[in-house]
């Protein structure tokens, strides 16, 4: 008798087994940086550079997402998150996991790059190596730089335990009085005024006996808590130093706007950023390990913390200053330069001056009215490009106006500058300034007060809603007619960040895009219920809804007898909707290429699952920050890019735009870009089934293939 098939188990693809925890995902994103120190292929100055990256991700981390797991421990939050786990069970994990990384990160430093920088000629020296002539050097410069500027603070009856501001590097000082012999404690915080490191001059920087001198010095100096700690005598005269110890503190530093009921947002936020200056409630307190108990106990006490939230770091605290360093001139201990190259086609352009760019048959306008414009930063210019864009429109008489959205820019801005000199000239200028963009918040009410007093349009943004759209429209009068030009990118209109990052923009004409911006910053700047856009895919308005129907769509194309296929790049993964129709479509057979930089909750590799799926990450010496998805669509791809990652907070919380790419041959080479990355052997990182990240290596006599130097020579190319 035939035997009856089973029939199919339904599959809950909303089980907790199949997402990574998000905390724990962000903390193996850091774990790749981190290994960029490690690795002896990246230079000896990058390598340093990586481990200063990894102690900034790490305060960001603390002050961000660990203070919001502990509010909800507070607050006696019962949700789980989509992996299963309590707040108070993600803390635990976090704990479990980031002890030892931060423990190998400053052994790493400790015993492998300090000497290694030693052996090049930079010496990060201990104050008790130093010779008698170095510390009158160094008592000197303590006396007359630091000693004005410090504030020792007595802990007793009468002196209550101080306040430890956010982010603050201190000494725990024992002294003893000499009269009485009563033991007292005192705490002295390091100024950030200062430089962490006090070089010593080079008539000073004859070497220290226990030093192994291999090369003549470049660079010399001590860590300023030191000089301050051998110093203390002129802090407490007549008293006797016992010991000190330094120990350094994080706070919860999220800024707690109330919208809704603020009446001025920039006011609201400037109370908040008064409040953070001196922080929230404590998260974390680093420490060295030979910290007395008695100390610790009484720290811990006092900043009402859990013996858990103390790290020990034997060695330096805080090595993201380490970054002060890697500005010396030692450019064999570095990447190549880089200098980013004029796209080819906007090489004529720029050989005309800004004011001068009308009086010639080639300027930034005829080349965008003939074919949309396609950038890749930090590959080709930003000045050249983006920024140029912005400073013709504003020295151009046709222009009628000009809008845009300004999330973070650099505190020398030439776009400000740009958008300042176009108010100024009697454009139309009309920004939009995102007043909380997370630990810019500042340097954002210090661009809006400047764009206002020049006469720019200033708005800050829609009540509950982050803008972090990258947009520009330029509004034109060109032969009886308006034309609009408009600027879609990925990135921030920040000069600096735009070398560092990897970012892609596109320059057009197109109308129904000129239209869809009109629409988009009337929303903005007014009141606006508009559902739907003609090109634009716009967050919270349809984007999760659209690409759950794109996605939808290959799964009924590869059901159908077609090649379903989906490649897309972002910096994290986290919603649970559209990791679920990625499995869907897994399941369906569409074949799932992911390139994910940072967090990923999806779970790849599964039989039944997610089979169908992979996906890698690339760290190397740019940050990859561009947002590429493509879909193949029976064959007629389409390719989109755009400003928002697949999170809930992008998804829901924030105006995003993504906008498809109809210019074939851009299209293209998006498509090239993505397979370039995909074929990367030397930055890519494969994620696995158990979360764990195994990365690339070059087969057999398969030559190395970095995406990123690809690009870089590519564009030299042109």
């Amino acid at each position: 008798m035939r035997r009856r098939k089973p029939a199919p188990v339904e599959i809950n693809l909303n089980d907790p087994q199949y997402y990574f925890n998000r905390e724990l995902s962000w903390i193996e994103f850091n774990c790749r940086v981190l290994h960029e120190a490690f690795d002896p292929r990246t230079p000896l100055i990058e390598r340093l550079k990586f481990l200063a990256i990894f102690s900034s991700n790490l305060d960001e981390y603390f002050m961000v997402r660990v203070a919001a797991l502990k509010e909800q421990v507070e607050a006696k939050v019962s949700k789980l998150s989509p992996d299963g786990r309590t707040p108070q069970e993600q803390l635990g994990l976090i704990n479990e996991r980031l002890r030892p990384l931060v423990a190998k990160q400053h052994r790493h430093f400790e015993e492998a790059v300090r000497p290694q920088l030693a052996s090049q000629g930079v010496y990060v020296l201990d104050y008790i190596d130093l010779n008698q002539e170095q510390r009158s050097y160094l008592h000197d410069y303590f006396e007359s730089q630091v000693f004005p500027v410090l504030t020792p603070l007595a802990i007793d009856p009468g002196h209550p335990f101080p306040y430890i501001s956010n982010l603050s590097l201190n000494l725990a000082v024992v002294i003893k009085d000499s009269v009485t012999d009563e033991e007292l404690f005192a705490r002295v915080k390091v100024p950030k005024v200062l430089p962490r490191f006090i070089q010593l001059p080079i008539n000073t920087q004859d070497l220290p006996t226990p030093i192994a001198k291999s090369r003549a010095p470049v660079w010399a100096g001590v860590p300023l808590e030191q000089v301050i700690a051998h110093n203390l005598e002129a802090l407490f005269p007549g008293m006797n130093i016992q010991e000190y110890h330094p120990f350094r503190v994080t706070r919860n530093g999220d800024l707690d706007v109330e919208e809704d009921e603020a009446e001025d947002l920039m006011s609201a936020i400037e109370e908040e950023l008064k409040k953070r200056r001196v922080g929230g409630s404590v998260v974390r307190v680093e420490m060295n390990p030979s910290m007395p108990e008695h100390i610790r106990s009484m720290l811990i006490e006092e900043m009402e913390v859990e013996p858990e939230d103390v790290y020990e770091i034997d060695g330096l605290l805080c090595l993201k200053d380490l970054f002060t360093l890697t500005s010396l001139p030692l450019p064999d201990l570095k990447d190549p330069h880089w200098s980013p190259v004029i796209h080819p086609k906007l090489r004529r352009v720029a050989e005309v001056p800004v004011t001068e760019a009308l009086t010639h048959d080639e300027n930034f306008f005829s080349v965008v009215r003939r074919q949309d414009l396609l950038v890749h930063h930090p590959y080709h210019s930003f000045s050249r490009s983006v920024q140029r864009f912005i400073e013709e429109a504003a020295h151009d008489p046709n222009v009628l106006a000009i809008k845009m959205t300004l999330y973070r820019t650099s505190g020398d801005s030439p776009i400000v500058q740009a958008l300042i000199a176009a108010a100024e000239n009697g454009i139309q200028v009309a920004v939009l300034v995102e007043l909380k963009a997370r630990f810019d918040e500042a340097n954002n009410i210090n661009w809006a007060k400047k764009l206002e007093n020049a006469g720019v349009h200033v708005v800050y943004g829609l009540v509950g809603l982050k803008t972090h759209t990258k947009l520009v429209l330029v509004v034109r009068r060109e032969e009886g007619r308006i034309r609009r030009y408009v600027h879609i990118g990925t990135g921030n209109y920040n000069p600096k960040t735009a070398r560092l990052y990897t970012d892609l923009g596109i320059f057009s004409s197109r109308e129904e895009l000129g239209a869809d911006l009109t629409d988009l910053f009337n929303y903005l700047t007014g009141y606006s219920r508009q559902q739907s856009y003609r090109k634009l895919l716009v967050a919270p308005v349809n984007l999760r809804d659209r690409m759950l129907s794109f996605i939808d769509r290959e799964i009924e194309l590869q059901r159908n007898g077609g090649q379903g296929r989906i490649v897309a790049k972002m910096n994290a993964l986290v919603d649970p909707k559209l990791i679920t129709a990625l499995y869907e479509a897994s399941q369906a057979g569409v074949q799932i290429d992911l390139i994910i930089r940072g967090i990923c909750c999806l779970r790849p590799g599964l039989k039944d699952i997610s089979e169908n799926i992979r996906v890698i990450s690339i760290v190397g010496r740019f940050l990859e920050h561009a947002r590429i998805f493509y879909f193949n669509n029976g064959g007629e791809s389409e390719v989109y890019i755009g400003s928002a990652d697949w999170m809930p907070r992008n998804l829901d919380r924030r105006v995003e735009a993504v906008v498809l790419v109809e210019e074939p041959n851009l299209a293209q080479d998006l498509q090239e870009i993505l397979g370039i990355m995909l074929a990367d052997n030397r930055h890519a990182w494969e994620l696995q089934p158990d979360g764990k990240y195994v990365q690339r290596q070059p087969q057999g006599d398969q030559p190395e293939q970095s995406s990123q130097r690809i690009f870089m020579e590519m564009a030299q190319q042109g």
